[in-house]
Order: C-alpha cells, then sequence, then structure tokens
C-alpha cells in the first residue's frame, strides 16, 4: 500500500511539473508557487532544498519561454536588465548570506522552530499574498510611474523573496514591470520569463557551487516535462483571456497556500 501511495504521488508530482510550465506559458509566473509544494508534498525533497531545485525547474522552463518571446520581440530588453539586476543582487544576498547563517533549529518565543519550517510557512505566505493579488487582478491598469530609487528597492525585495522561499518572482514581477516600465502585459509577461530565468539559474548555480548536494537526473526529468508544458501554456495563453485565467488561478494558489500555512502552524 505504500508503494502504491508513493507511486501516486509521483505521477501526481509529473502532473504537476507540466503544470508548472503551463503556468509560466500563459501567466509569465506561477511555476515556483506550485514547484516548491511539489517537490516537498509529493517527492518528499526537504524544504531547503526544494527552493534550490525550484530554482532549477522555473529557471531552465523560463529560459526556453524567455527564448520563444524574444524571438517574436515580445521582449523589453532596457526592463529585463534595470530589473534584473537590482533582482539578482538581493536574490543572491539572501541565498549567500541570509539562508546559510539560519541554524536547523532555534527558538522563538520559547517555541523551537525548524528551518524547514520556516522556509515553507513563509512560502505560505507568499503563496496567499499572490492568491490575493492574482484575484483582485484589474487588468492592464496602470498606476503613477514608481521613482528610481523605489523601482531599485523593489526589484531588491522582490530578488530576496525569490532567494529565500524559492519562489514569488513571476507574479511580483510582472506587476512592478507594468507599473514601473509602463510596458503592455504582453511584454511584461515576455520579460518576467527572462527575469525569472536570470535569477533562479544564477541562484541555483550559487548554490551548486557552494556545495548543496543535487540529483540532476531527477531534476533534468522534471525540466523537461515543464518545458512542454510552458509551450502548450504559450498557445493557450495566445487564445484565452488572462482576466479569466489569473483569478481562477488565484483561488487553487489561495487554497493550497492556506494548506501549507495551517500545516506547518501544527509543527510549531
Amino acid at each position: 500500500m505504500e508503494i502504491l501511495h508513493q507511486y501516486g504521488s509521483f505521477i501526481a508530482g509529473y502532473f504537476g511539473a507540466l503544470l508548472i510550465g503551463v503556468s509560466l506559458g500563459v501567466l509569465g509566473g506561477g511555476g515556483s508557487i506550485l514547484a516548491v509544494p511539489l517537490l516537498v508534498y509529493l517527492f518528499y525533497v526537504p524544504a531547503s532544498l526544494a527552493t534550490t531545485y525550484s530554482l532549477f525547474i522555473v529557471g531552465l522552463t523560463s529560459l526556453v519561454g524567455f527564448a520563444r518571446a524574444a524571438h517574436v520581440n515580445r521582449v523589453s530588453w532596457k526592463a529585463l536588465f534595470g530589473f534584473g539586476i537590482p533582482s539578482l543582487a538581493g536574490l543572491l544576498a539572501v541565498r549567500r548570506l541570509i539562508l546559510p547563517s539560519i541554524p536547523a533549529k532555534f527558538l522563538v518565543f520559547e517555541f523551537e522552530v525548524d528551518k524547514n519550517v520556516l522556509i515553507m510557512t513563509s512560502f505560505a505566505v507568499v503563496m496567499l499574498l499572490a492568491s490575493i493579488s492574482m484575484i483582485r487582478h484589474k487588468g492592464n491598469k496602470l498606476e503613477q510611474k514608481s521613482s528610481l530609487p523605489v523601482s531599485l528597492t523593489k526589484a531588491v525585495l522582490v530578488g530576496g523573496v525569490t532567494g529565500f522561499v524559492g519562489a514569488g518572482g513571476g507574479f511580483l514581477i510582472v506587476p512592478a514591470l507594468v507599473v514601473m516600465n509602463r510596458l503592455p502585459m504582453a511584454l511584461a509577461v515576455g520579460t518576467s520569463l527572462g527575469v525569472i530565468a536570470l535569477n533562479s539559474l544564477l541562484g541555483f548555480t550559487g548554490d551548486a557551487i557552494g556545495g548543496v548536494a543535487i540529483d540532476y537526473l531527477f531534476l533534468l526529468k522534471l525540466a523537461a516535462i515543464s518545458v512542454v508544458g510552458i509551450f502548450a501554456g504559450l498557445v493557450w495563453g495566445q487564445k484565452t483571456s488572462e482576466q479569466k485565467l489569473k483569478p481562477a488561478f488565484g483561488y487553487f494558489v489561495l487554497i493550497v497556500g492556506a494548506l501549507i500555512f495551517m500545516q506547518q502552524l501544527s509543527k510549531l
């Protein structure tokens, strides 16, 4: 029975890898929102390692989607580097300085907290915030353009969040590009894929150089399935209204995020 349960989990996990690509292709984000829970709950990967694995899977998938977007001129190169480099600095600072300094177990107000519980609780919070953003999505209405210091701060913070939980990039990057760079949604999605690929793959490379033990065969299998998904998502996204898809996906993320949050609180 246990073997059948594990086999079923793996099948669901491979299907989830397909959805990672579909989400990235349709919405320009959401891949890592699915990747981390998939790795933790279906493939039984520890949360701290799952954030590293997520960076590779989402990064490689985003790179393929970005290459296609660039081929059809749906990328703003100015916004890509203007947002991508500061956010990369935030990501690397968190992954190289902050995450390694957190002990495996530590006390918070007399409660012993496990590092993996902290990461997954933080991840659940990011999921809940992202879901609210998707559900309340108002289309392409532009807000007042941010000043340069505010834009740089936002980019660094997005990179920091991505580095800490291995997720959160796309649903923070796309709205930021629409507001800060006044990009149409199609350009923002394509550019977002480039920023995600840059941040994720360089973040993963830093972990790999730092000595993190990595199962590359497992990662390549999941990434290959996810790449198939992104091509399906890019085609689907051209035929389906984003205003309909995004809130529906938002409710799904809300439910999953709430379940993860409650589960992690029960471990405190």
